[in-house]
């Protein structure tokens, strides 16, 4: 496996990508096309079934959504760990969460003058990502 770098950081679950997504919303669609299709006494079910795909496509958003701020909140945490372990100091508060995600990359070396510089100017987290030359690393993140 190659090393992991800006250009090929971001990560795909196949299983909830490439395969219940797709899937959820094809039914979704093919429910309302069902839906306008169907004869007057069947309006009843194609709508039930819209929305059935509806919940099912909310339910998983959510569910995926949930996971990925719980992961946030982790890497918050870290970074701010291992931001005060190399200088002893807190992180800026200035930060926003996804400057701080961004910052997860940055190797130990570069982490403390890469989030002040991001602080003072507001840095976007691709631009962050950007700056890095040393990368950190984080395969643990889907």
């Amino acid at each position: 496996m190659t090393a992991q770098n800006f250009k090929n950081h971001t990560r795909y679950h196949a299983p909830f990508h490439f395969i219940s997504a797709p899937l959820c919303l094809a039914g979704l669609i093919g429910s309302i096309v069902n839906l306008i299709n169907s004869k007057p006494d069947n309006y009843y079910s194609a709508s039930l079934l819209v929305v059935v795909f509806v919940l099912i496509f909310l339910i998983g958003s959510l569910v995926r959504s949930y996971a990925l701020k719980a992961q946030d909140r982790a890497i918050r945490a870290e970074e701010k760990l291992r931001h005060f372990i190399l200088t002893g100091k807190p992180l800026d508060s200035r930060l926003n969460i996804r400057q701080i995600i961004a910052l997860r990359f940055a190797s130990d070396e570069e982490l403390p003058s890469l989030a002040k510089k991001a602080a003072e100017e507001s840095l976007r987290s691709k631009e962050i990502k950007e700056q890095i030359k040393n990368w950190k690393e984080d395969l643990y993140r889907i």
